[in-house]
């Protein structure tokens, strides 16, 4: 077995991982879907939609241990006879063995997407229930609130409104998914960490990681669209 035969198989399996992320964002969509049409978060239907989500993040969670234990076994067997390649299969069988037994559902429960998912729902629902009274702003939590009070989707690098907003976990502020990460590999690429764009901002390092899709704020970005369109 060659070392360099490995590589590829590793880079597979990290591509499985984005197309898990895109089908864990579709399943969001389908789930605000049915929260708008039903304004409800008990449907046997959401109550599905959310469980394929606790899935997928287990599998991304497997994937995860099973990179690591082979890269982790890959870093020790170089340092070893040769003979060592030979128990190679079964050491990435046993530390991947222990890497997941170490993932709780706490774990999965805590995952990114599945997180996100749930506060898409929290907040569309919110939204539905408040257009149904007559009060959308009314009895909104804080960051309700101040989404809805939002009349300006416009990114602040493109000074054009965003097409896939996604939102600074760590300043809170949005940007068009694919301006922000231009703009961090721009950086990355003179070796410097790139700054939030909006002004004012003391976030300095902002990074892929930081960022998370706001399916919602997409949403209104799109019915902002479909209303100015009509007007």
């Amino acid at each position: 077995m060659s070392l360099n035969s490995i590589q590829p198989q590793l880079s597979s399996l990290k591509t499985c991982q984005s197309d898990i992320s895109t089908g864990m964002d579709i399943v969001s969509e389908v789930a605000l879907d049915l929260v708008e049409a039903q304004a409800t978060d008990d449907s046997p239907g959401l109550k599905k939609l959310e469980q394929m989500m606790l899935e997928c993040a287990k599998l991304d969670r497997e994937i995860n241990c099973f990179v690591e234990s082979v890269e982790q076994m890959i870093a020790q067997v170089r340092h070893e006879p040769p003979h060592a390649m030979f128990k190679l299969k079964d050491s990435v069988k046993e530390r991947f063995t222990e890497l997941t037994a170490a993932v709780s559902d706490a774990d999965i429960e805590r995952h990114c997407k599945v997180v996100a998912f749930r506060d898409s729902i929290r907040k569309s629902l919110q939204q539905a229930n408040q257009m149904a009274c007559g009060s959308v702003e009314e009895e909104l939590d804080e960051d309700i609130a101040v989404t809805q009070s939002q009349t300006n989707f416009t990114c602040p690098l493109t000074q054009v409104e965003m097409v896939n907003p996604v939102k600074n976990k760590k300043c809170q502020h949005y940007y068009d998914k694919e301006a922000i990460l231009s703009l961090i590999k721009t950086k990355q690429n003179n070796k410097k960490k790139c700054r939030c764009p909006v002004v004012g901002c003391g976030n300095t390092d902002v990074k892929p990681s930081d960022l998370e899709l706001d399916l919602v704020m997409r949403r209104m970005i799109q019915n902002h669209k479909r209303q100015s369109g009509k007007s």
